[in-house]
């Protein structure tokens, strides 16, 4: 969910592998490709970042004497992971979001990596947060990434300082002829949990409690309490039967284009937005996602981009080499961030791309105070019942019972 990507959708994950892996001895298509000693080395990831870490591929491939394949995944890359590494099909490093880890590592698709306090050092601390799991790291963080509220500066100069703020403006606007949606935030006919949350954190809501030691505790469920109960008659007065700011038919195919087509004033969206606004030439300013009046922060979730050791790789040596040291290098991690705008993880990529890009920063700032999306595997259990109760009451259904059929759902699942 949390990696964005177009392109071509690779067919079948045995093909692929197959294709990929399955004589031990496909060679990158770069001319430069140095003989294959033996070592092999098949990373994926999606489309546009597999474009992007060709050359380094490459590089790495020629200095060690290996035959280095980047293949790309454009759909379903966790499922397709997992059932390619069951098969014995896989890669040897995957790229993929830190929430992963959870289903990977009960899946024993990934190894846990070994960093000194020195690499340590040279990372954000929250991006090694996120790839921490049960007290281990596993994986090396390349990006960060959050939500906020993009703004069209030319249809509304002034930020809103509250949601209640930016839904009278939206209104008005809309009155005045000006724009059709109050604000572009999807949701669609399943829901969408990432992306409410701020809104779902800021009228009191949450997903799952803390323990001691700051990690995530699935046996404290906040899906069916009443804070999340009150969450919810927030977002439903935002709806359909509401003030109509939030609406079933903003999708994620189409909340990106009713900002860019100026059809709305407003857009809670992340880094991935940027493209397409600057293509269509949108004047904008980046803020955080305004809180309720009276409310609590509304605390966007934390997402990491990370690289991953294969469990059932060919060759983890190789992989461990790769993952671990050749990725310190800013020149690649900046790399990453221009096929995709997230901010990167490695202090020194991001000094160097703040230095060119202010909004790097501005998304930094709207991500101050944000949750670590938990990687626990009971997350898993929360997004499709979550997200299908979020669009039941933002259409207008009644909250307390939805909530509650949502909350048994969930943990029925987390306790099968």
């Amino acid at each position: 969910m949390r990696i964005r990507s177009t392109g071509v959708v690779v067919a079948s994950v045995l093909t692929l592998a197959a294709a990929a892996c399955g004589s031990g001895t496909a060679a990158p298509s770069s001319s430069s490709a140095p003989k294959n000693n033996g070592g092999t080395l098949l990373i994926w990831a999606d489309d546009q970042r597999a474009a992007a870490l060709k050359p380094f591929a490459d590089k790495f491939g020629k200095d060690n004497g290996v035959t280095v394949t980047v293949q790309a995944i454009s759909k379903d890359q966790q499922t397709t992971f997992v059932t390619a590494s069951q098969a014995g099909k896989g890669p040897d490093v995957m790229v993929g979001a830190h929430d992963w880890i959870g289903n990977l590592v009960q899946n024993g698709a990934i190894d846990p990596i070994q960093l000194t306090d020195a690499q340590k050092s040279q990372y954000a601390d929250i991006a090694l947060k996120a790839v921490t799991f049960n007290g281990q790291l596993y994986g090396v963080p390349y990006a960060i990434e959050n939500v906020a509220l993009i703004r069209n500066t030319d249809l509304a100069p002034t930020a809103p300082s509250t949601m209640e703020d930016l839904v009278a403006q939206g209104k008005a606007l809309k009155a005045a002829g000006k724009v059709s949606n109050i604000m572009a935030l999807q949701v669609g006919q399943t829901g969408d949990a990432y992306h409410i949350y701020p809104l779902f954190t800021s009228a009191g809501g949450y997903l799952f409690g803390t323990k001691s030691n700051g990690d995530y505790d699935p046996t404290d469920l906040g899906v069916g309490k009443p804070g999340s109960v009150a969450a919810f008659q927030k977002i439903r007065a935002l709806g359909e039967k509401g003030s109509g700011a939030l609406t079933r038919s903003i999708t994620a195919d189409n909340a990106i284009p009713t900002f860019t087509s100026k059809k709305t004033a407003f857009l809670i969206s992340g880094e991935w937005a940027l493209p397409d606004i600057k293509k269509a030439g949108i004047h904008y300013d980046i803020t955080p996602v305004p809180a309720f009046a009276g409310g609590k922060p509304a605390q966007p979730f934390i997402g990491v981009q990370a690289f991953y050791v294969a469990s059932k790789g060919k060759d983890k040596a190789l992989a461990n080499e790769f993952v671990v040291n050749y990725l310190t290098q800013p020149d690649l991690q900046v790399a990453l961030y221009q096929a995709n705008p997230r901010p990167p993880a490695l202090t020194a990529a991001l000094d160097q791309v703040k230095a060119s890009d202010p909004d790097v920063q501005k998304f930094l700032d709207a991500g101050k105070g944000g949750a670590v999306l938990p990687a626990i595997p009971q997350m898993a259990a929360i997004w499709d019942p979550f997200g299908k109760a979020e669009a039941a009451i933002i259409g207008g259904a009644a909250v307390p019972s939805t909530v509650a059929a949502a909350a048994k759902t969930i943990t029925d699942q987390i306790n099968k």
